[in-house]
């Protein structure tokens, strides 16, 4: 790290584990509402959300390794399944107001489908999905937060340490990240939650979500459901 970065985290360290996903937020609440056409408003997304991890992340992200790679992939896999499953499964599952009201909102791409024909933005968003959000997203939901909701100095909570605060209360928080996805967030959110506990391992529940999200992303592609990249 360089100085000041390194004195900012020891300072506050929990900002490589929060900052990022606080940005992302951040991120997807501001960007659509810029004036700023694509493919430029994807560059810049994935260079905000690349430098913030760089700056305040990079050494949690380089220590992190993957015990379980064949079981990670596997879950991955089918938390995927789980995803598409009731949609596939029940015609008009979706449109139900459990799912879509005033405080889950409507399904809907924070892309228009026209732009998905260029080239440059699929790439870019198959590449956020696929390999920034996993990492942005498991720093906060099983690395910091969890272990905050157990003590609130968390440092000193090994990662996957259960507790029924924890586990159910990120379980719940990370559901209702998913607006109109809620149920499958939450199912989601318990398995990835179970992994962690059963791993210890950053590296593997990152794997776990990144290969969910790359094969959401292969079946965006293949359908052209392009309301499943939120």
């Amino acid at each position: 790290m360089t100085d000041t970065n390194s004195s900012l985290t020891e300072k506050y360290p929990a900002l490589g584990w929060v900052a990022p996903f606080a940005i992302f937020m951040l991120l997807l609440a501001v960007m659509p509402k810029l004036p700023i056409p694509q493919p430029y408003e994807s560059v810049l997304r994935v260079l905000l959300l690349v430098g913030t991890l760089w700056y305040f992340s990079r050494d949690i992200v380089a220590a992190m390794r993957v015990k379980h790679v064949f079981g990670s992939i596997a879950l991955g896999v089918a938390v995927f399944v789980l995803w598409i499953a009731p949609d596939a499964l029940i015609a008009g599952w979706r449109d139900h107001w459990l799912f879509q009201n005033s405080v889950t909102g409507s399904v809907k791409t924070t892309i228009a489908p026209e732009e998905f024909a260029d080239p440059l933005v699929v790439a870019l968003r198959f590449a956020r999905a696929a390999l920034l959000v996993p990492v942005i997203e498991e720093l906060f939901w099983r690395g910091w937060l969890p272990r905050w909701l157990v003590n609130p100095d968390w440092q000193k909570v090994q990662l996957g340490t259960y507790t029924t605060l924890a586990f159910v209360g990120t379980a719940l928080l990370f559901a209702s990240e998913h607006g109109p996805y809620w149920e499958v967030g939450l199912a989601c959110g318990v398995i990835y939650n179970w992994w962690m506990w059963r791993t210890k391992s950053l590296g593997d529940i990152v794997l776990v979500h990144a290969v969910t999200n790359a094969c959401l992303s292969a079946y965006v592609l293949l359908t052209g459901k392009y309301e499943y990249w939120m």
